[in-house]
């Protein structure tokens, strides 16, 4: 009984462990956490970490191909019938023309051999070597990019998400105003100060505005859906932004315009090794042309005797020796000298695409810095333009409750409010994505 007592508490420990795994974590991320979380869950950036280890690998392979190559080999014979050679009948005293059968050799024989095999030079293994770091360089600069364009994307998607409460917060207050404004309307009509008319119209628009701000929250939920999928969390984890975006933060610490370094770009690092790669092709066909010479040593045993057990009754005989292999390329039916014109091809390609690539770096930086200077000034009078028509609504409020004003004053003041306040939110975000593109365009989006 104590036995079974025991094995129940054991399974439900193991089932409460399991349950406890399962319960969704709550994570409280600053930008910088949401992008540290994803370098490491990322499954593009994972991918991108393995086909670094893939080109170590290849590597390796390459540098293989300098090194010895040593092997051995084994062969053990049982003759059924020993071969039959003939020989000349002059050997044995026979006329002119004829042939003796003989029979040569023993039953059993058995063979055991090491080779070794050193390239001493070969010009395509050589080229080989030398672009390993190069091939790793590139891996690593595709890696980086991928890393760029998730981080240039949660940047987005973050600021997207912190801009979206000041529009919630926006909505929060348009619905109280709203809600007050009913609460009079409808005591002015009980009172006979209003007719029922603009109790209703006041009704439709708080209606509005609720559909509005679930509107805005559905958004924002399928906004955080995007989020965590980006950083390869479970979407069953609950996400927390603890960051705030403010505009003395938009147009801080920004813009020394004119002052870059192409090398501060991932992707103009990444084609600047891609044009070293093709180099060292052209140069790899070029020593194809070449002579290879290689060096191999023999060390053999052989093993002869009429009984099966020839390893201890047979008569063993050492043989061994050591050779130069010279290989000269004579005629490969053009395909070495078209190799080399594609290899050279390729290599012009490459460079005219780092060319371009300076061109659309200029051209990119050019625009994120117009469009950052435009979103600040936009900005900026969206700003002045809220203060003003909460100024108007309030005015347009307070003739309303004294019965100087109409439903219609209030009505067109608070809608005037409203699309203020939604210019003023798209432009904060439109700011934050400036400034994001200009850092990603000069290479500074950490």
């Amino acid at each position: 009984m104590s036995l079974l007592k025991s094995v129940l508490f054991t399974g439900l420990i193991l089932i409460s462990a399991k349950a406890i795994s399962q319960q969704p974590a709550v994570h409280t991320f600053s930008l910088k956490d949401c992008i540290d979380y994803a370098m490491k869950n990322n499954v593009q950036v994972k991918n991108a970490l393995l086909d670094i280890e893939i080109q170590k690998e290849d590597n390796r392979s390459t540098t293989a191909r300098a090194l010895p190559n040593l092997s051995a080999s084994g062969n053990y014979t049982g003759y059924v019938k020993i071969p039959t050679q003939l020989l000349p009948g002059e050997f044995f005293g026979q006329p002119a023309g004829t042939y003796v059968p003989v029979q040569f050799g023993t039953k059993y024989n058995a063979t055991g051999t090491v080779t070794l095999q050193q390239t001493l030079f070969d010009g395509q293994v050589f080229v080989g070597l030398q672009a390993r770091r190069a091939s790793i360089d590139y891996r690593q600069r595709a890696q980086a990019i991928t890393e760029d364009i998730i981080r240039l994307n949660i940047y987005k998607i973050y600021y997207q998400l912190v801009v979206s409460r000041t529009q919630i917060e926006q909505l929060d207050a348009n619905i109280s105003r709203s809600k007050n404004l009913l609460h009079v309307t409808s005591e002015m009509y009980k009172n006979g100060f209003a007719e029922k008319i603009e109790a209703d119209k006041t009704s439709v628009q708080l209606a509005n505005l609720e559909t509005e701000k679930s509107s805005a929250l559905n958004s924002i939920r399928n906004g955080y859906y995007g989020l965590k999928f980006l950083m390869g969390m479970p979407q069953k984890d609950s996400l927390v932004l603890t960051d705030s975006v403010t505009e003395q933060q938009l147009k801080q610490g920004l813009l020394n315009e004119g002052i870059y370094d192409y090398n501060n770009r991932n992707d103009y690092q990444l084609m600047e090794t891609l044009n070293k790669l093709n180099e060292y092709n052209v140069k790899r066909y070029k020593l194809s042309y070449y002579p290879t010479l290689g060096v191999t040593g023999i060390y053999q045993r052989s093993g002869q005797g009429n009984a099966f057990n020839v390893f201890s009754k047979g008569q063993w005989f050492t043989a061994s020796y050591i050779g130069l292999n010279l290989t000269v390329p004579i005629f490969s039916g053009f395909q070495k000298n078209a190799d080399l014109k594609k290899a050279r091809l390729q290599l012009q390609q490459s460079q005219n695409q780092l060319a371009n690539l300076k061109d659309s770096i200029d051209q990119s930086i050019a625009k994120a810095v117009n469009d950052y200077h435009t979103a600040i000034t936009t900005l900026d009078y969206q700003k002045k333009n809220v203060s003003l028509a909460e100024q108007v609504y309030a005015q347009a409020q307070k003739k309303y409750e004294s019965g100087l004003g109409s439903t219609l004053d209030i009505t067109n003041a608070q809608a005037d409010l409203r699309v203020a306040q939604s210019n003023y939110v798209n432009a904060m975000y439109d700011a934050a994505i400036a400034k994001i593109d200009y850092l990603y365009a000069i290479g500074e989006l950490k």
